[in-house]
């Protein structure tokens, strides 16, 4: 495929350059690909459109706080975080379970998503229609079915029952439709990826890296093979990643969440990012939103999402991954030895998420202190090898649920033979206790662990353990946005509890 361009705006973030680079000179000197023109698209390609579904990924309720919101402040993790006085509502609501039916981040995360099935949608049903058959069209509807499973992925998991729109609206009252069963929604998520599994190619040349792969179908599809407990089929689909050998785990556990660190060798999905001090509007706000909360150099976000006592007790002694994982008030840290201001009564956090500290001399030379320029890490090759783990171990299979969650505690190790002990036994329930306590410490901060504890089917006892004791059944699945059943008129109904 060749580089194409599109009338009046820049190539949606993940068509830049790499972002893989081995200092800071380099990644300030990293610009888009260029401008373009209708003119430059060959008759019949369809890259333009599924450039604007890549850049719907980079919209703020898809990749900002309502997901973050969504999948991290409910776990025991994460608190909403912030001062004191900001959010009060949002922390009644995520950290302690008191649901309302109207709320701003829930109704941005719903109409976020549905915004990219539109949007791939309306792809996949112009290809569909024109009858290509020719590679490259058959890889721009895979990459619009990877990501309308994406979505649809997401929304099964927090909602339940919801309406399945898979064709192209061309009028907003085609979309309403009532709620489909969890069934339908998985049977076109299996749909998708299997068409996302058979067309997305291996690798990128250089210039496309970061734009979607083979390897991140089977990853997701394996996720949602484990949602539902199919042991086999996601400890198969897992196998053909690890086994396509494109991913390895990075040396440095740290460095994969420093910008030197995107696309590396060990990431499978990023939502790309990208700006500077003149061309802004390819930026996420994933990183803004976590941003140490102070003032002056350190105003650097609005500060929500801050870690948990509760995570910072769960990492074993001399675990090097709690330091790459929380960024401590009042403290020097690394990599930057910047002195993080203490907590204060207004701001009471002993700890930020490190993994969007940003450096900054790239803070300096963008012109702002906000992180725009982060790419969000959604799926990395450490994550698949603990779902093998899981996978291996459920189906009785302990050897080699060992051997894989040995590799990931070996990199967090680096060679200290003194901490992170190998896990030996074979007993199947001390070992998924193992491996769920390596999804925590690994993933931490990564938007993984309230689903983990769904799917574990221990959500309210570590929720009640962690002190969240609003925590009921029922917050398994959150409320229809009120204002999309007001739309409706009476088509889609609410969830039961609600």
């Amino acid at each position: 495929m060749h580089m194409k361009t599109i009338k009046g705006f820049l190539f949606p973030a993940i068509i830049i350059t790499s972002l893989s680079f081995s200092a800071c000179s380099d990644f300030l000197d990293l610009k888009p690909l260029g401008r373009y023109t209708e003119d430059d698209i060959p008759a019949g390609s369809f890259e333009s459109q599924i450039f604007g579904v890549y850049a719907k990924m980079r919209a703020f309720e898809v990749s900002a706080m309502p997901y973050i919101a969504i999948h991290n402040f409910r776990s025991d993790d994460a608190d909403k975080g912030s001062s004191t006085t900001d959010g009060v509502a949002q922390e009644t609501f995520y950290d302690n379970f008191e649901y309302t039916k109207d709320e701003w981040l829930l109704n941005g995360y719903w109409s976020g998503h549905y915004a990219l099935i539109i949007a791939a949608n309306a792809v996949i049903d112009d290809i569909n229609e024109a009858q290509a058959e020719d590679e490259a069209t058959l890889i721009n509807r895979a990459e619009a079915r990877f990501m309308r499973a994406y979505a649809y992925f997401n929304l099964v998991r927090a909602f339940g029952q919801v309406p399945k729109i898979d064709f192209k609206v061309d009028d907003a009252a085609q979309a309403n439709v009532p709620k489909s069963t969890e069934e339908e929604i998985f049977s076109l998520i299996d749909s998708d990826l299997a068409d996302a599994v058979a067309h997305l190619p291996l690798t990128w040349e250089e210039r496309y890296r970061g734009r979607l792969t083979k390897g991140a179908a089977l990853s997701l599809q394996t996720k949602s093979l484990m949602w539902r407990k199919r042991w086999s089929d996601a400890y198969n689909s897992a196998q053909q990643v690890i086994n396509s050998g494109v991913y390895s785990l990075s040396p440095s556990f740290e460095g994969i969440f420093r910008e030197t660190g995107e696309n590396n060798e060990e990431s499978i999905f990023e939502i790309q990012a990208y700006y500077s001090l003149t061309q802004t509007g390819l930026g996420i706000q994933y990183a803004q939103v976590q941003g140490v909360r102070g003032a002056g150099s350190w105003d650097l976000g609005w500060g929500w999402n801050t870690p948990t006592q509760s995570l910072a007790d769960a990492f074993e002694e001399g675990d090097p991954r709690k330091d790459a994982t929380l960024l401590y008030s009042g403290r020097v840290n690394t990599p930057y030895n910047e002195n993080v201001p203490a907590a204060t009564v207004s701001i009471p956090r002993p700890y930020w998420n490190k993994k969007v500290y940003t450096n900054p001399a790239v803070r300096q030379s963008t012109g702002s202190r906000f992180g725009q320029w982060m790419n969000m890490r959604v799926i990395r090759y450490a994550d698949v090898l603990l779902l093998a783990a899981e996978a291996a171990n459920e189906m009785g299979n302990t050897s080699e649920a060992l051997q894989y969650l040995e590799m990931v505690r070996a990199r967090a190790r680096g060679g200290n033979s003194a901490i992170l002990p190998a896990v030996t036994t074979t007993d199947q329930v001390q070992l998924r206790k193992a491996i769920q306590h390596e999804r925590r410490v690994e993933l931490a901060m990564e938007n993984e662990r309230f689903f983990d504890l769904v799917r574990w089917g221990i959500v309210r006892e570590v929720m009640h353990a962690a002190g969240k004791t609003g925590y009921q059944d029922k917050h398994r699945y959150l409320p229809i946005p009120q204002p999309e059943i007001d739309k409706s008129g009476g088509v889609l109904v609410q969830n039961p509890d609600y």
